[in-house]
């Protein structure tokens, strides 16, 4: 099965068969759910909104008309962004008074994925609950389209993503002085999609000379569009190459970001979320939040600055709700994604960027110099394979038992806080795993505590049966 549904959208490889795959039978029924859903919530008002923006995947054209026309078609007008970013739509959203807005990317995913990610009036992801209706509506197929009198109408806009570097740069925290005088060379990687429109454009804006790899959005991606180590070799060798102070890294969406220091080495996709608070803590002191999974060093960073740090539950609607609840100044995931509400509350890899190379210029220092004055941390990412009949629930229950001397949150699976380390066990939604995240001061020790825990949960195992 490559058709995933989910509260967040839809989401699957192109071609095969309806309801295995996303073919265009998926495609029109699920935009026909959400423009349906969005006509029961507004239905006192006589015409409505919605933005739709794409990353350049071979098939988001073939996508982008089949959910426009679908829209139309239900009395719904669309103001098509084309080729944009997930922050840009998310900004557009707003920006347009519309009642919702389609991004169609499958974010990180290889270029045989694509999806549908659904968005409210304010440019965020919907909540669980508003999910939820939507996938009852695409099951029920309870569609009601429009008399030719009534159809939608499509106005093409292809400004926002200049608006939206206009937005980053009205921010009081960007320092464009500063950036203008330090004379920056930077190297970016768009992976062939929207990113190698967005970033080379807003560093121009900057006035940072620009070295491009890959930034011709044909949807060919020319290496695994995720921004790990293992597939940035390239940009690691150019940025040595030319010199350069750093590099930039975005996914296929632009909504993550990792930096390449002036060595070649990674700065750490975990620590763009640290950089990026470190520098708005500096400025206007206050609380952050990150999901469960991210490192400790922002925490750290936060407390250093005299703020309080919170965890949510896994998950950028997670993180969302509960910056809002805690007033956070930043926050987001650690995957390099970074949420700023001084712009909008969505991950956004424009403003992450602009907010770096800020800390950077006024620092003065390299970017090699500036990783190595955060706290150092190392993670470990495994799982544990369970047969469908063994009960995950119980087998975190016992775990939460046996360490309930420690700091335990329950939010989200069952995450221990030991002094020096933490553990983060999460069962899938989708198949019959525990994930088990780890984090300490050496990847030896990150390791060697994924392994303790799940030789724990193996022998639980073991036991039950």
């Amino acid at each position: 099965m490559t058709l995933i549904k989910s509260i967040s959208g839809i989401r699957g490889t192109i071609g095969g068969n309806p309801g295995d795959n996303l073919t265009p039978i998926d495609t029109v029924k699920f935009a026909a759910a959400y423009g349906t859903w969005l006509k029961n919530e507004y239905s006192t008002r006589e015409r409505l909104k919605v933005v739709i923006g794409r990353d350049a995947r071979i098939s988001g054209e073939m996508i982008q008309e089949l959910v426009i026309r679908t829209l139309t078609g239900l009395g719904i007008d669309v103001v098509k962004l084309d080729l944009s970013t997930t922050p840009t739509v998310e900004v557009a959203v707003p920006m347009e008074h519309a009642e919702g807005g389609i991004i169609l990317t499958a974010s990180h995913n290889p270029k045989q994925w694509n999806a549908l990610k659904l968005l409210n009036h304010k440019g965020e992801f919907l909540d669980a609950a508003e999910g939820a209706e939507i996938l009852e509506l695409a099951e029920a197929e309870d569609f009601e389209f429009a008399d030719v009198d009534s159809l939608g109408k499509v106005t093409l806009n292809e400004a926002y993503i200049d608006m939206h570097i206009d937005e980053v740069l009205k921010l009081p925290l960007v320092n464009r002085d500063a950036i203008k005088a330090a004379k920056f060379h930077v190297v970016v990687d768009g992976v062939n999609s929207t990113g190698g429109i967005a970033i080379p454009r807003l560093l121009e804006r900057l006035e940072v000379d620009v070295t491009e790899l890959y930034c011709d959005p044909t949807g060919h991606f020319p290496h695994n569009p995720e921004p790990l180590k293992e597939h940035l070799t390239d940009i690691s060798e150019l940025v040595v190459k030319k010199n350069a102070d750093f590099g930039i890294v975005v996914d296929p969406d632009v909504d993550r970001l990792a930096f390449i220091s002036e060595d070649g080495e990674m700065f750490g996709e975990e620590y763009t979320l640290v950089a990026c608070a470190d520098y708005v803590l500096g400025k206007t002191p206050g609380n952050t939040v990150s999901n469960m999974s991210s490192s400790r060093a922002l925490r750290d960073i936060t407390r250093k600055h005299g703020g309080n740090y919170q965890a949510s539950a896994v998950g950028e609607v997670n993180v969302v709700a509960l910056m809002k609840e805690t007033d956070a100044v930043i926050g987001g995931e650690g995957n390099g994604g970074i949420i700023y509400p001084g712009l909008h509350y969505g991950r956004d890899a424009l403003v992450g960027v602009a907010l770096f190379l800020s800390l950077l210029a006024e620092k003065k220092i390299p970017v090699s110099e500036l990783r190595a004055g955060y706290p150092s941390y190392f993670m470990s990412k495994k799982k544990i394979q369970l047969t469908p009949q063994i009960d995950v629930d119980a087998i975190l229950s016992t775990v939460k038992e046996k360490y309930k001397d420690e700091d335990i949150l329950t939010t989200d699976g069952v995450k221990i806080d030991f002094p020096e380390n933490w553990v983060h066990l999460r069962k899938s939604n989708t198949e019959p795993i525990i994930r088990v995240y780890t984090e300490a001061k050496s990847q030896a020790e990150a390791d060697n505590l994924a392994d303790k825990m799940i030789a724990e949960i193996e022998g639980m195992v073991s036991v039950g049966q």
